[in-house]
């Protein structure tokens, strides 16, 4: 290599950290492209008075945060809706980050989710993949993004078309709120103003509580997305008494990714937390403040993921422990889910042998595997309830100890000093509690109120949560029992109990309609007839007769009651007489 070849690559090494600053630019630094849809004035439903705001406020925070582009749309109807997607696609295709915000009607069919126009009529089932737009199709403007993709959906309101929508097939489901969705493409955030199969307040006020808590937070400077949705979802929570609880799906890498990037003047020193977890034995208040509020943003998303990229961040602690044990009850029914499935399999090979009059031989290692299975199966339902209840009881502890009443904080100690003061003064931080250490089980009554609440859910209760466990709540667990393939004691309420029903996630029970109704989605619905028809004892649409009208039923009558009348001879020339001349005619006086 000559002088000029090792210039060169001077040059070269000296410029390749630059390019890589360039090339490699987080993803909040490059550009950032919005697109905000507000759909209020609904002509074939009852029109929505906040989407309109929300979209301003969100316009307005986008704006100030300092995207690039942030296009605001009112009221679309199907032709411009499909127009605007189709444009902003095209600005998504040069950006770095690309969000879409949308405020209005949405509705969840066979597990599909959609956004409806203004103009929309939905008649009939079918009529939605004509006249709305799949979350698919929303996402695939967003998809030329090259680093983050993030869709945000305030459409989990009380869907009016779903009650008066044709069924064309009765088999097709329409759940109220949206559907789960799981993003195919990396670093693609969904976020829902409620979680799938719940809806969400529309509130009393000029905004939404969702729109309200998302612009408190979005727009905050170095704040990572993860825990701007993880505030929203407290304080919504807050707003509407735990009724609504927005939901996040997708996830990110391990960096920090704030939608604004840090302002330079309080730009925050940048930290490795998991280092530094490792190497403080006792967090600070506002480090275990952070630790707190990344767990539950963990637990809420509720993957082995999400899990496993906390306890990277902080390998040690009382929250890593907790994680742990959320991951081993992951991994227990992941393992019960495998186990029942090759039990099954193992039953329908004994079955196909039977039926094919196998060999003695075949008949008997078919059935020793039958048995290896089934226990398999049993013993991985029992690792399952053990570490479900260790988790449960674990989660049950830390809530308990954070939502401790203040007061006992501010109680006088031994030296007459307050124990907030002290604490304040001491340097010191008490550890927090030993996940293993022995919590008081709850009372009878709360027991049995919280299994009965639970049962209302998977739709096995219909009635209220008293805390009495009675006639009514014994048929209800036998019930789950029989649905579920469980076998819980019916006499009275049990943790176990409990935490199984916890476990899923929608009805278990089947819906069961009363006379003069019919199953709609996942409620009862009156049964309604056409004109000149009318409900029979059956539950079906019979068609009315026609009376008739009483002169008609007695013309009918005289009719069938009169006799026959001979018929009336013609004249003939037999009847004249002999000459010609005229026949002979009677009268009678």
């Amino acid at each position: 290599m000559g002088l000029h070849g090792f210039v060169n690559l001077r040059r070269i090494l000296f410029l390749l950290p630059v390019l890589l600053l360039f090339f490699c630019q987080p993803a909040w630094a490059g550009n950032r492209v919005a697109l905000v849809i507000g759909n209020s004035a609904y002509k074939n439903a009852a029109p929505l008075s906040n989407p309109v705001n929300d979209a301003a406020i969100v316009e307005a925070t986008l704006k100030n945060a300092g995207f690039d582009v942030v296009q605001t749309r009112q009221d679309l109807q199907a032709i411009e809706m499909r127009r605007t997607l189709r444009d902003f696609a095209d600005q998504a295709r040069d950006a770095d980050v690309a969000v879409i915000y949308y405020a209005g009607h949405g509705m969840e069919i066979e597990g599909a989710n959609y956004l409806i126009p203004v103009d929309a009529t939905l008649e009939r089932d079918t009529d939605v993949y004509d006249e709305a737009f799949s979350l698919d199709r929303v996402m695939l403007a967003i998809e030329p993004a090259r680093q983050l993709r993030l869709v945000i959906l305030d459409a989990c309101r009380n869907n009016p078309f779903s009650e008066k929508m044709k069924r064309t097939v009765g088999s097709r489901s329409i759940s109220r709120g949206l559907a789960r969705i799981e993003p195919a493409t990396a670093n693609t955030l969904v976020a829902f103003a409620a979680k799938a199969g719940s809806t969400a307040s529309d509130g009393n006020s000029k905004n939404s509580p969702y729109a309200a808590a998302l612009v408190k937070y979005i727009g905050t400077p170095g704040l990572d997305l993860r825990r701007v949705f993880g505030f929203v979802r407290d304080d919504v929570m807050k707003a509407t008494g735990n009724r609504q609880e927005p939901y996040v799906y997708g996830t990110l890498g391990g960096d920090d990714v704030p939608l604004v990037p840090a302002k330079e003047t309080a730009k925050e020193p940048t930290r490795e937390p998991a280092k530094e977890a490792a190497k403080e034995a006792v967090p600070s208040p506002t480090l275990r403040s952070e630790i707190r509020r990344d767990y539950e943003l963990a637990l809420q998303v509720g993957n082995k993921d999400a899990l496993n990229f906390f306890i990277v961040q902080y390998p040690d602690g009382y929250y890593a422990s907790l994680a742990k044990l959320q991951l081993a009850k992951i991994d227990a029914e992941e393992k019960r889910v495998a186990a029942a499935e090759k039990a099954r399999q193992a039953e329908q090979e004994q079955a196909r042998l039977v039926n094919e009059g196998a060999q003695q031989m075949q008949l008997a290692k078919a059935a020793s595997d039958l048995k290896a299975a089934q226990e398999a199966r049993a013993a991985a339902e029992a690792a399952k309830e053990t570490a479900q209840h260790q988790a449960a009881q674990a989660e049950q502890r830390r809530v308990a100890a954070e939502t401790a009443p203040a007061a006992k904080n501010a109680a006088p100690s031994a030296t007459g000093q307050p124990q907030e003061a002290k604490a304040n003064t001491d340097t010191k931080v008490a550890a927090l509690p030993n996940p293993q250490a022995p919590v008081p089980p709850p009372s009878l009554a709360e027991l049995a109120k919280s299994v009965q609440t639970e049962l209302r859910r998977v739709g096995c209760l219909t009635g209220s949560a008293s805390g009495e466990w009675d006639a009514a709540s014994r048929r209800s667990l036998e019930l789950f029992n029989q649905s579920a393939g469980t076998n819980f004691d019916t006499k009275t309420a049990s943790a176990d109990a409990l935490d199984a029903i916890k476990l899923k996630p929608a009805r278990v029970c089947p819906l069961i309609c009363g006379s003069g109704l019919k199953r709609d989605g996942d409620r009862c619905v009156k049964i309604a007839c056409a004109a000149g028809y009318f409900l029979n004892g059956d539950d079906e649409c019979e068609k009315r007769k026609v009376r008739q009208a009483p002169s008609a039923r007695l013309e009918r009558r005289e009719r069938e009651a009169a006799p026959a009348r001979p018929a009336r001879p013609e004249a003939s020339a037999s009847n004249k007489p002999e000459g010609g001349g005229m026949p002979f005619m009677f009268f009678l006086p």
